[in-house]
């Protein structure tokens, strides 16, 4: 209680508050000044970028040895000492002068960050042009580590899987915002366009405790643009062979005459596909899809300067998803015994606030607030499906970096969500039970702690962290996490993580499929909150042969739960029976790629999966449906030096899956235990210009489908009557093409 009291002491009053700072300007040999380079101070974080001047402040660090890097792009970078200066005026030198030839090679379109004790798989806005990237969810064909899912056939629902668990054990950020659950976990992730996103970060295991206390197989933090980085006018087509339509827009712009306010406005819809049963089957293969999307972002400086910055995000979704049979119409035939469809109408207007003042280079404060609202009104075959849910979000946090190598965060959070869902049935012949209405309210309160040890400059790495949350219905729950990131060598890093997660569940809105299918979900008790423990390591090797570079990566994880809610499906086939999973489930994660760069032209990866995910039921080991055992990624890309068009192609091969058990339905119904192995072949051409690029590919080039993947698709009234099925593709080979016009 003792140290809980002192950590709310450094948190609202922070004892050594210095408002020094160093001002400064940076130019090139020609007097010009240099707008965007990058000034740092060495081995730290702490750092600021020149304005439309080339001017700069940022904080004095309170040490006597203290030395600024500084850099821009194409000039070659400094370190110079700081003594007793107040004000730097410092010349960069072009990298081409005469008598010496310098290459400047750029970052990698995917890389692991070498700086971060965690590891993290950095996504940049490069890579995800080598694929349409039309949603977030199609942003991870390069990446081995996430797998999108789809978990519905008919509504296309998907969700983003790490270490073969499902997505709602990995914990997903919007610009740092919690954004993505309840209600907006099943269609969020497939509202953000891909051309909105800067840069996504992707962490396996159990990851900081700051930003809460899910994470139990990893974190997905994304990125939006920044209006100070993003292209003043940005636009992009798409159009594909399924004649779905997308359009994106965006304008970035300063405010003000000192222009340390900007904003970047952006637009996106998505306009409906043809109909399309490739597979005879009598239901769509694609959902017709209708959604506008308006987001803007308010930013007030960088958090890295002296004194205050912000960043206000606001942003309006409406969207409309129409499947299931070639016939149903929504206007006339919805919720009828006659013809079997879905649909989904939602509306979801979500504002977030960070608000920051860094009272020097060693004392900073926080404030990140989110509020969330969405309301939905679906309709799956004859069950009416009618929810609204509220929630908010606060963490104010206090940082404090202590002997000018450590870094100290404490702080607190809050967290509400109201959720209700109203389930009703416009006839109920096979006379299911789960009709009525459900509200879940919770309130959880936490406070944190979390330190950051920096040994033998930085060559040991080590944060310990733990926080403590109260639910408002299960009490008290303590979260410890430890990491270590250890230099081996300069080219092999080393890093473990353990800890523990929790979350409750919102069976209905996180498991669709319930509501889709036509089989009664019975509980058998009070559910109670998830729980599981991680720990893994992970190891990096980086190398540098002649012309060729890159990097090994090797990861082992795995996850072990307390407590699961998982619903059989296996012990009555006409019924989903949910209940709390107290024996042994667990999940062992083996990854391992190898990442190569030819004569910085061709970049090429390959990488491989084991993923084992199973139960321990009644002494049986029961693997899970729908997690292929083994897989493989392997990607090239060619980028000639003039960097006028790009090649991207992409292998996925997936392993056998186990399928459910369907021994007790009707014979003709029956599927077999495993899927069969299969490969998809993604291709993209672009042709760029000064202001455009033109780009088209194939997906799924050689057509593989899975035949039928909706059980009893002949009556869809059935008690049998299923769309989870679902293992491999299942609209086949997609053509498309697009076009980008970027006004920097």
């Amino acid at each position: 209680m003792k140290n809980f009291k002192s950590s709310l002491l450094i948190l609202f009053f922070p004892l050594f508050v210095s408002s020094q700072s160093i001002n400064g300007k940076i130019s090139d040999t020609k007097g010009e000044n240099l707008v965007g380079a990058n000034i740092i101070w060495l081995d730290t974080t702490i750092g600021a970028i020149t304005n439309e001047k080339g001017e700069f402040e940022i904080a004095s660090l309170q040490k006597s040895d203290k030395k600024l890097v500084i850099s821009f792009v194409g000039f070659k970078s400094d370190t110079i000492s700081v003594f007793d200066e107040t004000y730097i005026h410092h010349t960069l030198k072009e990298t081409n002068t005469l008598g010496e030839v310098t290459i400047v090679s750029d970052r990698p379109d995917q890389y692991i960050s070498s700086i971060n004790v965690i590891k993290t798989e950095v996504i940049t806005a490069e890579e995800l042009t080598k694929s349409a990237c039309c949603d977030l969810s199609g942003c991870f064909g390069t990446n081995a580590s996430v797998q999108p899912t789809v978990t519905n056939i008919i509504t296309n629902s998907t969700e983003l899987r790490i270490l073969g668990l499902s997505g709602i054990y990995n914990q997903i950020l919007l610009d740092g915002f919690p954004v993505f659950q309840g209600l907006s976990f099943t269609y969020g992730i497939s509202s953000i366009p891909g051309t909105l996103v800067e840069n996504i970060f992707v962490a396996k295991g159990t990851t900081s405790v700051l930003q809460g206390f899910e994470s139990m197989s990893g974190q997905i933090n994304v990125v939006l643009k920044d209006p100070n980085k993003s292209s003043k006018v940005f636009a992009n087509i798409y159009l594909n062979s399924f004649l779905e339509k997308h359009f994106n827009f965006s304008y970035a712009n300063t405010i003000g005459k000192q222009k340390k306010w900007s904003n970047l406005l952006s637009f996106h819809t998505v306009q409906k596909a043809n109909q399309f049963d490739k597979n005879a089957d009598t239901f769509l293969d694609l959902p017709q899809v209708t959604r506008y999307m308006v987001f803007n972002k308010l930013k007030y400086r960088d958090q890295v300067s002296l004194g205050w910055s912000s960043q206000i995000n606001l942003m309006y979704l409406s969207e409309q998803r129409i499947g299931g049979q070639t016939t149903f119409d929504p206007s006339t035939v919805k919720g009828s015994s006659s013809t079997y469809g879905q649909t989904v109408n939602m509306q979801q207007p979500t504002m977030g606030i960070k608000a920051a003042y860094r009272f020097n280079s060693n004392h900073a404060i926080s404030l990140v607030g989110d509020y969330f609202f969405q309301k939905q009104e679906s309709w799956y075959g004859q069950t009416h499906y009618q929810a609204q849910q509220h929630t908010a979000y606060a963490n104010i946090q206090y940082e404090l970096e202590w002997k000018q190598k450590h870094e100290f965060k404490t702080g607190a959070s809050l967290r509400y969500l109201n959720l209700n869902e109203i389930i009703s049935f416009t006839e109920n012949p096979l006379n299911k039970t789960f009709a009525g209405d459900y509200l879940k309210q919770e309130i959880i309160s936490g406070v944190f702690a979390e330190n950051i040890f920096n040994f033998n400059e930085s060559k040991y790495q080590i944060i310990t962290g733990i926080r403590l949350d109260h639910h408002d219905q299960f009490g008290f729950y303590l979260t410890p996490r430890a990491l270590l990131k250890f230099q081996v060598a300069e080219k092999t890093i080393l890093r473990a993580s353990v800890g523990t997660g929790w979350r409750t569940a919102n069976i209905f809105s996180e498991n669709i499929n319930l509501l889709a299918s036509q089989r009664d979900v019975i509980f058998t008790g009070q559910l109670k909150p998830e729980q599981a423990l991680n720990f893994g390591f992970n190891v990096v090797q980086e190398f540098n042969i002649g012309n060729v570079e890159g990097f090994i990566s090797t990861d082992l994880f795995q996850t072990q739960f307390q407590n699961q809610i998982f619903p059989d499906y296996d012990a009555d086939p006409t019924k989903a029976i949910i209940n709390n999973f107290t024996g042994t489930s667990v999940s062992n994660g083996f990854q391992t790629d190898l990442n190569l760069i030819f004569y910085e032209v061709v970049t090429a990866k390959i990488a491989y999966n084991f993923l084992e995910v199973f139960r321990n039921v009644d002494d049986e080991k029961i693997i899970l449906p729908f997690i292929p055992l083994h897989k493989i990624l392997a990607t090239i890309s060619y980028k000639p030096e003039n960097d006028q068009w790009h090649i991207d192609v992409n292998l996925h091969w997936f392993g056998e899956q186990y399928l459910p058990n369907t021994s007790a339905l009707p014979a003709d119904l029956q599927r077999s235990e495993k899927s069969e192995d299969y490969a998809t072949i993604n291709i993209q051409i672009t042709k760029s210009w000064k202001k455009f690029e033109l780009y088209a590919g194939c997906e799924n080039v050689f057509d593989f489908i899975q035949q039928q993947p909706i059980i009893s698709w002949q009556d869809p009234f059935s008690p049998y009557f299923d769309t989870s099925s679902v293992w491999g593709p299942t609209r086949g080979r997609e053509f498309y093409a697009g076009l980008r016009f970027k006004l920097k």
